[in-house]
Parts: C-alpha cells; sequence; structure tokens
C-alpha cells in the first residue's frame, strides 16, 4: 500500500509546475527535488555530454548540477527558470572542465558531437569519393568550430540541443531578446572559419 501510495504522490508532482516544486524544495521536501531531477536531467546530462565529449564526465556535471540544486534551490524568491538555471549551472562547470584539459584537443571533440548532429551519415550507401569528401567536410566544420569563442559554441551546442532563447539566455546570463542576434553571429563566425579552412586547404 505505501509503494501506491508513493507511486501517486510522485505521478501528483510530476504535474506540479517548477515553481510550486521549487516551493517545495526550499520547504525541505525531497519529493519535490526528486519530481523536477526526472523532470531535468536528461536534458542537463544531453547538454553536459556537448560539452565535454565524456559520458561519464557529462553524468558527474549532471550530478553536480542537481546537488547544486539541491543545496541552493534559487533562494532569491523570484519566479524560477529552472531549466535556465540549471543549463547555465551544467554550462559554467562544462567549461570549467574544459579548461582543465588541453582546451584545443577537447574542443575537437565536443564539436565532432555537433558536427555529426547537423551532418549524419550514410557512409555505406555512397561511393568511396563521397565518402572521402564527407568526412573531409566534418573534420573542417569541427576545426571551424573549435576555433570559436566559448561563448558562440556553447550558443550553437544548446541550441542544437533543441533549448529555447529564454534557456539559452538564462545558460549563458545573457538576455533573451539578445540571443537570435548571437546565435546569428555565431553561425556567421562558424561559415567564415570553415571557408578559410577550405580555402587554405584547396592552396595546399
Amino acid at each position: 500500500m505505501s509503494n501506491q501510495n508513493g507511486s501517486t504522490e510522485d505521478r501528483s508532482r510530476g504535474n506540479l509546475s517548477d515553481f510550486m516544486l521549487v516551493d517545495g524544495l526550499r520547504r525541505g521536501d525531497e519529493g519535490a527535488f526528486e519530481a523536477l531531477f526526472r523532470r531535468y536531467y536528461q536534458q542537463v546530462y544531453r547538454v553536459a555530454y556537448r560539452l565535454v565529449g565524456s559520458r561519464e564526465e557529462a553524468e558527474d556535471l549532471a550530478q553536480e548540477t542537481f546537488i547544486k540544486l539541491h543545496s541552493h534551490p534559487l533562494a532569491d524568491g523570484r519566479a524560477p527558470n529552472v531549466g535556465g538555471w540549471l543549463y547555465r549551472v551544467v554550462t559554467n562547470l562544462g567549461y570549467n572542465t574544459l579548461r582543465a584539459r588541453s582546451r584545443q584537443d577537447r574542443r575537437h571533440q565536443r564539436a565532432e558531437e555537433v558536427v555529426e548532429r547537423e551532418y549524419p551519415a550514410k557512409e555505406a550507401e555512397q561511393d568511396p569519393a563521397e565518402v572521402a569528401s564527407r568526412q573531409e567536410d566534418r573534420r573542417l566544420v569541427r576545426h571551424a568550430l573549435s576555433l570559436l569563442s566559448w561563448r558562440e559554441q556553447a550558443c550553437l551546442i544548446l541550441r542544437s540541443e533543441g533549448l529555447s532563447y529564454a534557456e539559452i539566455a538564462a545558460a549563458l546570463g545573457v538576455a533573451p531578446g539578445s540571443v537570435g542576434t548571437l546565435l546569428a553571429r555565431a553561425e556567421t563566425a562558424l561559415r567564415r572559419q570553415y571557408f578559410v579552412l577550405l580555402e587554405g586547404g584547396q592552396r595546399q
């Protein structure tokens, strides 16, 4: 009977708004925290993975993000943007992780995840020349992405994960109205770096 009651309570909390769950968390309701964890964990993990390119590290970063939420549940009294807050925390944690590594190598790995998402491979159906051309194109895009600023990379990665402009704004600590401009600039910078690399390769 107790398990049934617990399941009913879990389902009930799952229908609550973020505001109500955060309010419950502030009052020490562990069930509210579990509901928020279930609601956001997969997305937070995917953002972390896109940033650091390692499943184990992404899991650690996602868990650390939720530990921060549990310890400091958006205690400023405002209506919470929980998703945006979580994405900002995990983005900052991911950046700190990358700073502790060899930056350029890890940026290439991180960039590869975005490229694979944008350029899905169907190499088995293509002739060898087309496969080679596609592989070279991916390499150039990965390299171009790694040359962008951290904010430009993060903006493109977060958008590729389907985050809204409001969530990206919260994650990057910028005004929501500026996200469209930031994305446009990041995309322009990516194209510019790509064509510079492409032209350099053709000259060799």
